[in-house]
């Protein structure tokens, strides 16, 4: 079983920026993927970005949403079982609660029905 808890959500002005940390316990993350999922209301869950495990040929490869690209990036830092979002150039229609999630193979994913474990979520609220 796999326990995730998020952190480093709050509110902040267009422009700003926030950096989400997901510690992890429960297994050696090293070999899964890691994901960084949110949801609007009124709206569906969507993938923002998520990174392979460093023990397989994918060794850390990452993928990011659209909406996203260019302003966000995902790291981990497995000694700490870690997952990290900074966020930056944050716009008002980032606003949702952040999702940490994990799963259990090698293969990148954005859907969020392919991932096992969940975290409980952070609020991001980008308002001026």
């Amino acid at each position: 079983q796999v326990h995730l808890v998020e952190s480093g959500g709050g509110s902040v002005q267009p422009g700003g920026s926030l950096r989400l940390s997901c510690l992890a316990s429960g297994a050696a993350l090293e070999y899964y993927v890691l994901g960084w999922f949110r949801q609007a209301p009124g709206k569906e869950r969507e993938g923002v970005a998520c990174i392979s495990g460093t023990d397989d040929e994918s060794d850390g490869a990452t993928y990011y949403g659209d909406s996203v690209k260019g302003r966000f990036t995902i790291s981990r830092d497995d000694a700490k079982n870690t997952v990290f979002l900074q966020m930056n150039s944050l716009k008002p229609e980032d606003t949702a609660i952040y999702y940490c999630a994990s799963k259990t193979d090698y293969v990148l994913s954005a859907s969020p029905a392919d991932y096992d474990y969940w975290g409980r979520g952070t609020q991001v609220t980008v308002s001026s």
